[in-house]
């Protein structure tokens, strides 16, 4: 009787002992998909945003130092464009401008140098990189996301928050653009 208990034990274990080898197998498949995952959809936002495909426009009045812009992202995923609005909004002010309207003056790009994108693309490549220091001077308001599919993709539209005098200051400091008080 003993030495049945004792086969009975032994077979528990080793069926309980299967099943956490699966259960530890699943959950180490699962904890290295979800990271690769991520990259895959943060490398996609990276290559629908590689030329800087979007439209930007005022938004309204913003207080003192800062721009207030409506920014439209092109991706074939909503969430993908939703995430790079604040990249194309700093990048918009910075070699773009935008128009007037809505209340708005209309506003020239911080760079006026149309060849500082390429003259200094090491900063800019290391500026709007992953976690770069472009997220300090751009916020996205919240509700104010807006997605149309347009054809295969989808068009996402955010409302920025832009801190152009703090993104000036940075410009100023890596020797991109000049003061405002160098004189001409």
């Amino acid at each position: 009787m003993q030495k049945r208990v004792c086969l009975l034990g032994a077979r528990v274990f080793v069926e309980i002992h299967k099943t956490m080898k699966k259960f530890l197998l699943s959950l180490l498949v699962v904890a290295l998909c979800v990271p690769a995952s991520a990259g895959l959809r943060q490398n996609q936002a990276n290559k629908d945003t590689k030329n800087f495909r979007y439209e930007i426009e005022c938004a309204g009045n913003a207080i003192q130092g800062t721009y207030l812009v409506k920014v439209w992202t092109y991706s074939k995923k909503a969430s993908v464009a939703e995430n790079q609005c604040r990249k194309n909004a700093i990048h918009g002010v910075i070699f773009k401008g935008y128009g007037g309207g809505q209340g708005c003056v209309s506003q020239r790009p911080l760079v006026s140098n149309p060849g500082a994108e390429t003259q200094f693309q090491e900063y800019f490549d290391s500026f709007f990189a992953d976690g770069g220091e472009f997220q300090k001077y751009a916020s996205i308001l919240g509700g104010t996301t807006e997605s149309v599919k347009v054809g295969r993709e989808y068009k996402v539209g955010c409302t920025v928050s832009v801190r152009k005098d703090d993104l000036r200051k940075a410009l100023e400091a890596a020797g991109i653009i000049k003061g405002l008080n160098s004189g001409f």
